[in-house]
């Protein structure tokens, strides 16, 4: 793994400890079931406004999109630089063992061969290995009238299958609107709509792409796109933590 990419022992430690508490069969069977999963108060107040004070610190980032720009919607976001924050590094690192398990359960089922390592750590080595080296986790930033259309964060050959989205500002006395929304487009048939009620320093893990649905003759895929819906008034920050790394 790339030197730079490394998280500091005692971060990592703290998050497992932290990561550890929630009932993870509950949030497993939630993914398999619905496609998302909320894990409440991951972080506390005070954390989601140092993390959401950030943002103006060009230093923390590698690159500022403007969405309207690329026609992704309207507002914008940062994608971190290594080294990332002890606690969004932390993070990345304690839960994905977590949600590896639930995606190498769900390639088992849709007959995809790729299995994902035991640690973060393992599965960097693999992302620099076939040239995806830019970290991906990222702050975002709306204000009213921004949105974030539906989409995926795929960015290139190789993508862990689940991500997770943390709410750091407060519904109803920061902002108003903003809801994350998670589509599902199901084979001949109608698309189903997920809207995620999250309050401040909740996470939202979710499907990134694809995942199984058991059909009447065994399983199948179902596609995921996600975005937030129009911000009416105030200010929303959110971190999102993707566990694979950018080409």
């Amino acid at each position: 793994m790339n030197a730079h990419a490394k998280v500091a022992t005692a971060a990592v430690e703290a998050a497992e400890t932290r990561v550890a508490i929630y009932d993870w069969p509950a949030l497993a069977a939630e993914l398999d079931g619905f496609g998302c999963a909320v894990m409440q108060k991951l972080l506390s107040p005070e954390e989601c406004r140092q993390i959401a004070g950030l943002y103006i610190k060009e230093e923390h980032f590698r690159s500022h999109i403007h969405m309207a720009r690329h026609g992704f919607g309207k507002g914008e976001y940062r994608y971190f630089r290594y080294p990332l924050p002890d606690l969004v590094g932390g993070l990345r690192s304690a839960l994905y063992p977590r949600l590896a398990e639930v995606a190498n359960r769900w390639n088992e089922r849709m007959a995809i061969p790729l299995r994902y390592p035991a640690t973060h750590a393992e599965f960097l080595d693999q992302c620099h290995a076939a040239g995806q080296v830019r970290p991906t986790p990222l702050l975002l930033q709306y204000v009213p009238g921004d949105f974030n259309c539906l989409h995926q964060d795929l960015y290139g050959d190789l993508a862990f299958p689940l991500q997770v989205a943390i709410l750091l500002s407060e519904p109803g006395k920061d902002f108003t609107g903003g809801e994350f929304v998670l589509t599902e487009q199901r084979p001949r048939m109608q698309s189903r709509v997920e809207v995620v009620p999250l309050r401040q320093g909740d996470a939202v893990a979710f499907a990134v792409h694809n995942r199984p649905v058991q059909g009447t003759k065994g399983n199948y895929r179902v596609n995921l796109r996600h975005g937030v819906s129009r911000l009416r008034s105030g200010m929303r920050h959110t971190v999102g933590i993707i566990f694979h790394d950018a080409k």
